[in-house]
C-alpha cells in the first residue's frame, strides 16, 4: 500500500487514526498497510476510499523490483 504519500499525513492523521477508523484488527491492519497480506477486501479498499476521500489507484503502486512474496 502506498500510505505514505497520500495526504491524510499532512491534515495531522496517522496509521493508528485509519486503523481506528476502519474497524479492524490490529494485526490484519498492520499486515494490510505493510504489504504483507495477499489479498485485500473490497469493502476494505472502499472503507479507506470513503475516509481518505481518495481513488483505489491512490492507494497502490506497482513496483516491479519488488519481489512477490511466495507464502
Amino acid at each position: 500500500m502506498n500510505l505514505n504519500s497520500l495526504k491524510f499525513t499532512n491534515c495531522g492523521h496517522t496509521k493508528y487514526w485509519l486503523y481506528k477508523q476502519l474497524g479492524m484488527s490490529y494485526q490484519n491492519f498492520s499486515k494490510m498497510v505493510n504489504n504483507e497480506t495477499k489479498s485485500i477486501k473490497y469493502s476494505n479498499i472502499d472503507a479507506m476510499c470513503q475516509i481518505l476521500k481518495c481513488k483505489p489507484s491512490d492507494l497502490f503502486e506497482y513496483n516491479p523490483n519488488i519481489p512477490m512474496n511466495k507464502n
